[in-house]
């Protein structure tokens, strides 16, 4: 398996305060050429302050979307686990913005985007909430920095997407892909080849690597680890709004026999109401909300469980002093 040798895009010049407009202009570029070409790049020097802890089977329950285990109210944040023989073999935790939206609710949805975070009991995991909340602080902040990058390698105003700031419902997911080992049959890939559905994703990956992306020429190319880095990519719905400028780039996970992963990926999402159109102002405006519903319905952690019974979690297999 060959490398791909993605571009690196060095952001120290972000943290400098007295940051010049010829800096913001090659930070621009270089971003644009990376995304009109292979549609990722590794991002250094972004200054984040990465976790990630593992939670108590008996706590993943209880935070369980209600897909999983229908007595919760969370539909939206919380846990999902692993489906063994799905094309996703992944658990995850994931948490949207500190504060759930205010905005009434015209009718009622099976799916709430705009929810309140789910946590773990501070006595379980203690420090988990407040280390997440400031990396989803962080990864938002450093997401507003790279739309404004791409609002000017669009010939706009570094503001022109700062609409997309207000009730942002973007996602910060925990992903664990479990080890497969033998006699177990090997899943390959444990994450089958996808494109990213909304605007900018930033994706911390562990040592273990697995990442693969789409050359331009057709072949599966690896993405290595890179330590101290973040990748980068755009979603369909920014190659829409690029006006085809930018590629969202077809990319997968493979797994290693025996080897567990972790991954951290951030989902920016502008707010449900947010009217997402080309820089070009032509085509069709995309409501965000109504986009990303539509895509989810073949996400499999938000399936119906009878479609999926075989992935409903079974407390009391997991847990039966607490069930």
């Amino acid at each position: 398996m060959a490398e791909l040798s993605l571009p690196v895009i060095d952001l120290a010049p972000l943290s400098n305060p007295h940051e010049d407009h010829a800096s913001i202009e090659q930070l621009a570029t270089q971003l644009g050429r990376a995304f009109e070409g292979e549609g990722f790049a590794y991002l250094i020097n972004a200054l984040l302050s990465l976790t990630y802890e593992q939670l108590p089977e008996a706590e993943k329950v209880r935070l369980a979307k209600k897909t999983f285990r229908k007595e919760n109210n969370n539909t939206y944040r919380g846990f999902f686990p692993a489906r063994v023989g799905s094309d996703n073999l992944k658990e995850g935790f994931e948490i949207g913005p500190h504060e759930p939206s205010t905005i009434p609710k015209s009718r009622e949805v099976r799916i709430d985007l705009t929810e309140a975070n789910v946590w773990p009991s501070e006595s379980i995991a203690s420090g988990f909430q407040r280390a997440s909340e400031k990396l989803y602080d962080e990864l938002q902040h450093l997401s507003s920095r790279l739309l404004s990058l791409l609002a000017v390698a669009l010939g706009k105003d570094q503001s022109f997407f700062h609409h997309y700031l207000s009730g942002s419902i973007s996602t910060l997911r925990f992903l664990h892909y479990p080890a497969i080992c033998p006699p177990a049959p090997q899943q390959d890939p444990c994450c089958t080849p996808h494109t990213d559905s909304g605007i900018l994703t930033l994706l911390h990956q562990d040592a273990t690597g697995g990442l693969e992306v789409l050359s331009p020429d057709g072949r599966w190319v690896a993405a290595p680890y890179v330590p101290g880095s973040l990748v980068v990519n755009i979603g369909d719905l920014m190659a829409k709004v690029s006006g085809g400028r930018f590629n969202a780039t077809y990319h997968r996970v493979r797994s290693s026999p025996g080897v567990e992963r972790y991954s951290v990926p951030f989902f920016f999402e502008p707010g449900v109401d947010c009217m997402v159109r080309s820089v070009d102002g032509d085509g069709e405006v995309a409501v965000y909300g109504e986009h990303v519903l539509t895509k989810m319905k073949g996400w499999v952690e938000f399936q119906d469980t009878e479609k999926i019974p075989s992935i409903v979690i079974d407390v009391e297999a997991i847990n039966p002093e607490k069930a």
